[in-house]
């Protein structure tokens, strides 16, 4: 969304919960197996975004982004609140483990390692073919001249909707990881937090590119963990990590606002 459609997004957090809440109400309640949990994960969440879209892509630039913002708190709201089906602030615990084909129980580390490995290759693989697809090249003309676009014949509505549909469907996967990982899930997890999390991963790695989130995500959530190795007193060493992270944003943005990886170039 931000890096071919330009259409920066601070609600991505929402498809997240949605995607893990789904999650395990079809581990827990349904009794579904791996393939059908991430499969219904994505589909519902994938009909939510369409919903969305269609209504928050009416607007354009800071609009559009308060509108996300609405979308990530009315989400949230929900989630916290709807105690009938995601037991609200209490959230939702002993998440059974999915299980592979009906009887391989994914569970451990180990397991989990591979699968997100997998899929963290499949989506890699997915974006790059993107990409380099006609329909990237028109995200990519959407992003760099949307009234060259209007010019060519192109559905720019569509173009966005579908940029939005696509983004928000692959944040479902990563919600199915971890609430299946980790068997417990709340509301908190999925909060304006965790959206300003996402995005700054994406900026700092670089846009429009494969490597960037990558490169981005490792580096904001690395970061705060080497800091604890400084050998800061104890007394001021949470304050202080906190202050050095955020001065070390600052500094990279300042100096390399392309970020990390830079822009792709096509």
């Amino acid at each position: 969304m931000v890096g071919l459609s330009n259409l920066l997004s601070i609600g991505q957090a929402a498809f997240y919960g949605i995607g893990a809440y789904v999650t395990a109400l079809a581990l827990k309640t349904l009794g579904l197996s791996f393939f059908p949990s991430v499969i219904l994960a994505i589909v519902i969440t994938l009909l939510f975004a369409i919903i969305v879209g269609y209504i928050s892509l009416k607007m354009e630039g800071d609009y559009f982004i308060l509108a996300t913002l609405g979308i990530q708190i009315i989400v949230f709201t929900i989630l916290n609140n709807w105690i009938a089906v995601t037991m609200g602030p209490y959230g939702i615990p002993g998440i059974p483990s999915p299980k592979l084909f009906g009887y391989i129980e994914i569970k451990g580390i180990e397991s989990f390692l591979m699968v997100s490995t997998a899929f963290s290759a499949i989506t890699i693989f997915f974006f790059h073919r993107l990409i380099k697809s006609p329909f990237g090249r028109d995200l990519k003309g959407l992003r760099d001249d949307s009234i060259s676009m209007i010019a060519l014949g192109k559905n720019i509505t569509k173009l966005k909707i579908q940029s939005f549909v696509i983004s928000s469907s692959f944040a479902a996967i990563s919600g199915f990881i971890y609430a299946s990982y980790i068997s417990y899930i709340d509301p908190t997890s999925y909060n304006l937090d965790e959206s300003i999390f996402i995005i700054s991963a994406v900026l700092i790695g670089g846009t429009g590119n494969i490597k960037g989130p990558i490169i981005g995500a490792i580096f904001v959530v690395a970061l705060p963990e080497l800091l604890r190795f400084v050998g800061l007193p104890d007394s001021i060493a949470a304050n202080m990590r906190m202050i050095i992270y955020g001065l070390t944003l600052v500094i990279i943005m300042r100096y390399r606002s392309q970020g990390l990886a830079g822009v792709y170039k096509f």
